[in-house]
């Protein structure tokens, strides 16, 4: 059932875009934090351990759900998304409290790896911040029973999604010697 878009874009987009400009600025900010405590005494390679748990599961629903629209399985492709979502958030909360809980490690890496790292790393830092209004604009548009441009924004946003989610992983499995 099409519900009336327009009524719910009015409140719907301008949320999406504060969203997705105050979440980038707010984890920029607490990446440059003077003072950090840590807040849940845990040691520093405990929350990139979660974080990389995190992405791997998501990069997994992502194609699973992916895999079921193709067949055309619309409540588990919603599940399925929905749940990636979900862990997204949960990343993203426990994400920023690392950041307030945590130095930055730096890489150590030296030679060709370390040029591919900071590719990775640098390539998976702007689309973080690009996945984000992607997201819940594709989240937007399906709830809102607007298929055809869910469909569109979806071709967008799944790959770059799924990149991110498989590069954090990478970005942890190349940090793992420095924490």
């Amino acid at each position: 059932m099409k519900t009336n878009i327009s009524k719910f874009d009015k409140y719907a987009v301008p949320t999406i875009i504060t969203l997705s400009i105050l979440v980038p600025i707010i984890v920029l900010v607490l990446m440059y934090l003077p003072e950090r405590s840590n807040l849940l005494g845990v040691d520093v390679g405990t929350f990139p351990f979660f974080h990389a748990i995190i992405n791997a599961l998501t990069a997994l629903l992502l194609i699973i759900g992916y895999r079921m629209i193709l067949k055309q399985k619309r409540k588990q492709h919603q599940f399925f998304m929905m749940t990636a979502f979900a862990l997204s958030v949960v990343f993203l909360v426990s994400y920023v409290i690392s950041k307030i809980s945590n130095d930055p490690v730096p890489y150590g890496g030296e030679g060709l790896l370390k040029g591919i790292y900071f590719f990775i790393l640098i390539t998976h830092i702007i689309l973080s911040a690009i996945i984000v209004p992607l997201v819940l604009f594709t989240i937007y548009r399906a709830i809102s029973g607007n298929f055809e441009k869910h469909k569109k924004i979806a071709r967008w946003t799944f790959p770059i999604w799924l990149y991110v989610a498989i590069t954090g992983v990478l970005v942890y499995l190349f940090m793992y010697p420095y924490y």
